[in-house]
């Protein structure tokens, strides 16, 4: 292992707070990143200085303290836009989250773009989150939802991807890293055969990976892409969705209030231009600004540092876990996230899960919100153990050491 790497990961973790308590008489190991990541010692303050210092609405006040406001607003705007490598800050739109960005797409596109027989592909790995929002227009439009296989490591299928493929095709709904197998998937490359096939537009969930490596929508070629904050180290309740131009312009607009209009009378509405025309009512202006500090910080540390240390501690926990014949994981892709899914043959993964957390090690148990991936894999749900950036060596060993306890007592 680097020394050097190792001394400036530990100066990372030092900067999150929420490891320095104890569960259960325990050293606190929290290994459940992909559910949402702590947060940094410098992002709490930032948003605590916004509600001290700064806590006026934005584009709205005609005085200095809501100017002031609203420039930081629109700042992280574009902190945002080059972050992920799109050409115009007005591609980046406000939302919630992952959930909301898809579910707009779904909404607006569905109500410009769609007729009956169209298709929309999503795939077996996707998150109910880029599931759900594609099913609830099947009956609306009378339009025909469809998913990629998966192989049996975990990989995107990309001969079903090219048979499924057609000019009904309307758009392709993907993730970029499964939530649950880890498996990070060659998006520019799939964009190409997208492109090759079909003029479908192409949606990507990027909610797993904007915290594994560095993001570019233009090189992706994507139409949209849409992410949440507190999987980067940010508040919660704050999204993204990045969409082209052109494709925005073109699409009616999701929700309608405050903010997103031109002009109103009683008779009509004429909507604001982008990215307003998406953003009704008063946005979620500290997760914005929270966002902001949250990239900063990411960028401090450095995508070589990032990246080396989460597959340090993925081979480490392949390595340790591996060593337990009864322990079976689910995933194993080439290109894989800090992500590990696993049951124990004859245990449930609840009381799996209990045990380890009463041993202070924090890890999720269930579907995971992807109960067609469980079909796929033939399991009511299994345990996932995530790892980032504050995570150790040493709480990878404890991961082990708490499985081997919780074989002792289930099996």
């Amino acid at each position: 292992m680097n020394d050097e790497l190792s001394k400036r990961m530990l100066q990372v973790r030092n900067q999150f707070p929420a490891l320095k308590q104890k569960m259960s008489g325990h050293e606190f190991v929290y290994l459940d990143s992909t559910n949402t990541t702590l947060k940094p010692q410098i992002v709490i303050d930032r948003i605590q200085k916004f509600y001290s210092e700064e806590a006026s609405n934005v584009h709205r006040g005609g005085y200095q303290w809501s100017a002031r406001t609203t420039t930081l607003f629109e700042n992280a705007r574009e902190k945002v836009a080059q972050f992920i490598g799109a050409e115009h800050p007005e591609e980046i739109i406000y939302v919630r989250g992952t959930t909301e960005a898809i579910n707009l797409v779904a909404e607006s596109f569905g109500h410009s773009f769609l007729e009956a027989g169209d298709e929309i592909l999503i795939s077996e790995m996707e998150h109910h989150g880029n599931i759900v929002p594609w099913h609830m227009l099947q009956d609306r439009y009378q339009v025909i939802v469809k998913a990629v296989k998966i192989s049996d490591n975990g990989e995107l299928d990309i001969s079903d991807l090219k048979n499924k493929l057609s000019t009904k095709t309307k758009i392709v709904a993907l993730t970029a890293c499964s939530n649950t197998l880890g498996t990070i998937n060659p998006v520019e490359k799939v964009v190409q055969i997208i492109r090759s096939e079909s003029d479908a537009a192409i949606l990507i969930d990027g909610a797993q990976l904007v915290s594994q490596q560095q993001v570019n929508v233009k090189n992706m070629d994507v139409d949209f892409f849409a992410f949440s904050s507190h999987k980067l180290f940010g508040p919660t309740g704050l999204g993204v969705l990045y969409g082209k131009k052109d494709w925005l312009n073109r699409m009616q607009p999701y929700q309608g209030g405050g903010s997103m209009i031109s002009k109103v009378t009683l008779e009509k509405t004429t909507f604001n231009q982008i990215p307003q025309k998406f953003e009704a009512g008063t946005p979620h202006i500290e997760g914005a600004i929270g966002l902001h500090q949250a990239i900063d910080f990411v960028e401090s540390i450095g995508w070589d540092d990032i990246q080396s240390w989460d597959q340090m501690l993925l081979s480490e926990a392949h390595l340790l876990l591996g060593q337990i014949p009864e322990l079976i994981i689910y995933g194993q892709a080439l290109n894989k996230a800090p992500i590990l899914s696993f049951n124990l043959k004859g245990a449930h993964h609840s009381d799996v899960a209990q045990i380890l957390d009463e041993m202070g090690i924090a890890v999720r148990a269930g579907h995971h919100c992807t109960q067609p991936l469980m079909d796929r894999l033939s399991i009511p749900g299994c345990v996932r153990a995530s790892f980032s950036i504050y995570n150790t060596p040493t709480e990878v060993r404890k991961l082990y050491e708490g499985l081997l306890k919780a074989k002792e007592l289930l099996l």
